[in-house]
């Protein structure tokens, strides 16, 4: 690999030569089936015309442009399109490059606003034990995987984490889904609490948890309940769908099926669908105008933010979705990957919960089915599969540190909104091949 500074310095992953719809190949002419969009990001699949020509249209006229001097036409119309399918209340965009960049932004806008509003003890983030935000400071301090937050922890700023909403391990016996939920969602009550109403700033929270959970479903009533003890303090709520945004779970925005409305929402990962990175912070009418009467300047920014071929990039995925319908296929293809599934491992030793919502999918690996107890770290279970579905040609997205960064297994699911139902055969075929080979081997 040359000069490269790799992501492991063990291995040399292969060189990509092409991809086309829901496949990848390498220079040797291998192919590999795209059932985990990279991480969640591919939802177009590869080699998108629509998306490509809109992004070299686009660079013909203007690549870049400094925000600070310009606005241009693609990203004045991207706010106005995200605007419109945003939920209600949420009134302006920030568009960022990446994911980590709109958890920074969220984060820095929250402080800022309750100082614009002459709240400044306002300092305080709550989140929750294996949340995942984000690899830069902020966003890895608001994140609870304690693997990704260990070393780097003398540097981050102070957080609180809650327990996650996490039904298949934390439920208690004799205790029903709706009393679940309610009682981990009053921790966050507790918590506010504790560190004092008037310290604390946000709450933040993925509505399914993505790569350090497996998508993780929260139960019936738990998001409405966290709304209501967020506005009852005054505290803000912040929705991350960096990964489950953008119709991966069957809508556009993931809360749209919790029945509630974030103060603040992340986007990037799908919004760009792999084409060009960007990503996005949207906020309410609220926090936005309170800026606009205090200061009017959101002391935050990025060299290439609001990069005018990132936004006609998105302009075009958000155009492939509605023209070809694709959150219909997201939900229904979604069902059938469901389906699948289920038919493959319901009854499987090794595969203790099947969850997830659209083509957002994930099987939690365990050593043993009734007691649900985890495989040994020592075994890299997650590992062993993801070597074994890329030998068999499938890429998947598996974790390690499930349950609590360091014990447990799960494999994410997050295939092109394009994906066909032999390909989702060919899909599970793999995966079960992987996860035998892995866990019975």
């Amino acid at each position: 690999m040359g000069h490269i500074f790799a992501r492991t310095t063990r291995t040399t992953p292969p060189m990509v030569a092409g991809g086309e719809g829901c496949y990848f190949h390498d220079a040797t002419g291998k192919r590999y089936l795209d059932g985990s969009g990279g991480a969640a990001v591919s939802c177009l699949g590869h080699s998108n015309r629509a998306v490509t020509e809109a992004i070299c249209e686009q660079m013909a006229k203007v690549a870049y442009a400094h925000t600070g001097f310009f606005t241009s036409e693609p990203a004045e119309a991207l706010a106005d399109e995200l605007i419109a399918l945003a939920p209600e209340g949420i009134g302006r965009v920030y568009l960022l490059s990446g994911g980590s960049e709109a958890v920074e932004a969220a984060l820095k806008l929250a402080r800022q606003y309750f100082i614009e509003k002459g709240e400044a003890s306002r300092r305080h983030i709550i989140a929750r034990r294996q949340s995942y935000h984000g690899n830069t400071l902020g966003a890895l301090a608001a994140g609870g995987n304690m693997w990704r937050r260990r070393q780097f922890e003398p540097l981050m700023i102070e957080t609180s984490h809650i327990a996650p909403c996490y039904e298949y391990r934390d439920r208690q016996p004799g205790e029903s889904v709706r009393e679940y939920g309610q009682r981990v969602a009053d921790e966050l009550e507790a918590e506010i609490l504790r560190l004092g109403p008037e310290n604390v700033m946000a709450f933040i929270a993925e509505p399914v948890v993505g790569a350090t959970g497996g998508a993780v479903v929260p139960v019936e009533g738990y998001f409405r309940r966290i709304r209501d003890i967020c506005d009852r303090h005054g505290v803000l709520l912040i929705l991350d769908e960096v990964m489950c945004g953008m119709g991966r779970t069957g809508s556009m925005f993931a809360c749209e099926q919790e029945g509630v409305r974030p103060d603040i929402v992340t986007l990037a990962k799908g919004l760009g669908a792999g084409y060009m990175p960007i990503g996005a912070m949207l906020c309410s009418d609220e926090i936005y105008e309170t800026i606009a009467a205090g200061s009017g300047f959101f002391q935050h920014g990025h060299t290439y933010m609001g990069h005018p071929a990132a936004a006609a990039c998105a302009r075009a995925v958000l155009r492939e979705i509605r023209e070809k319908e694709l959150l219909p296929a997201v939900r229904a293809q979604g069902q059938y990957l469901d389906e699948a599934l289920r038919e493959a491992f319901a009854s499987h030793p090794h595969v203790g919960d099947i969850r997830g919502r659209g083509l957002f999918r994930g099987l939690e690996i365990v050593a043993e089915r009734a007691s649900k107890v985890p495989f040994d770290p020592a075994r890299s279970i997650a590992g062993r599969i993801k070597s074994a579905a890329f030998e068999a040609g499938l890429i998947c997205y598996p974790m390690g540190g499930t349950i609590d960064g360091r014990n447990g297994d799960h494999v994410l699911l997050a295939p092109p909104f394009i994906i066909t139902r032999p390909e989702i055969d060919e899909l599970v075929e793999k995966l079960s091949h992987a996860i035998d080979s892995a866990t019975l081997g």
